[in-house]
């Protein structure tokens, strides 16, 4: 049971980075990853075991992808830089999921509870704060793009939200039929 619970408590950490994640404009599906190995769908079960400097690496390429395809012009790169901050990880996430799995590990099944709960709290208002940093920043640089850039910015970002079954992720290699 100890196991499952740090299990449990460490995917919903990541899942609360990945959902954060989603509401990139590149369509992060369900929980913001692109697939693993297999292509499909982050397996939530595999989250907790994902290696956050991974997940920035995924990050990072697909927003190389993006602006390669927008076509960023010099004008525009400031807009882009906020766009990339505001989608980074934490840098200390690892440390932070070690430090409170060992921290974790050191209560009683109850106190672990009520410490998920707090900790849970205090997360959300994290996210909520950080997924209006996205949104502003998407925002912004939503409105220095030209019309054209606009519409491939549209279509990339829906193509990641085609629903359950998807392949999320590859739309970026792949870019739309003009």
């Amino acid at each position: 049971m100890k196991s499952n619970l740090k299990i449990s408590l460490v995917a919903s950490l990541l899942l609360a980075a990945g959902l954060a994640y989603s509401q990139a404009p590149m369509g992060g599906g369900d929980c913001g990853m692109m697939g693993g190995p297999e292509g499909g769908a982050m397996n939530h079960h595999r989250m907790g075991r994902m290696d956050p400097a991974k997940m920035q690496a995924m990050m990072d390429k697909r927003h190389a992808v993006l602006k390669a395809k927008l076509k960023i012009t010099p004008a525009q790169e400031s807009a882009w830089v906020a766009f990339e901050a505001a989608h980074k990880l934490p840098a200390d996430m690892k440390e932070k999921r070690e430090s409170l799995m060992a921290d974790m590990a050191k209560l009683t099944t109850p106190q672990r509870l009520d410490k998920m709960k707090e900790l849970r709290a205090a997360h959300m208002g994290e996210m909520n704060a950080a997924m209006d940093k996205r949104a502003q920043a998407t925002k912004d640089l939503y409105a220095a793009l030209t019309p054209e850039q606009q519409k491939m910015f549209d279509e990339l970002s829906m193509r990641g939200h085609a629903g359950p079954g998807a392949e999320h992720g590859k739309h970026l290699m792949n870019p739309p039929k003009q």
